[in-house]
């Protein structure tokens, strides 16, 4: 149960970030951003490939930056975002 309302307190994260465009999208612009240290946390979608969820999630414990991993496909993430396009990373500034 508790999973549950972490999984929805970092979703209203999101969306809020969403709304003050303050959202990375893409895991080679995440990547890039992540090593620079501007990030201050990192959502994947459920069907993030395996390649570039351990890559993020290694860099991100390296600089300390959480990384939440949605229940939501790469789909539906590009949904949320408003996108016409798949979304499998996200980072916030």
């Amino acid at each position: 149960m508790a999973a549950k309302k972490d999984q929805e307190a970092g979703l209203k994260e999101l969306k809020d970030k969403l709304v003050q465009e303050k959202v990375i999208i893409g895991s080679d612009i995440v990547m890039k951003e992540l090593k620079k240290g501007n990030l201050n946390k990192i959502f994947l979608a459920s069907n993030c490939r395996d390649d570039i969820k351990t890559e993020i999630t290694h860099f991100a414990n390296i600089q300390k930056v959480p990384v939440e991993l949605l229940e939501l496909s790469n789909e539906d993430l590009g949904i949320l975002c408003k996108k016409n396009f798949f979304v499998a990373v996200l980072g916030i500034q």
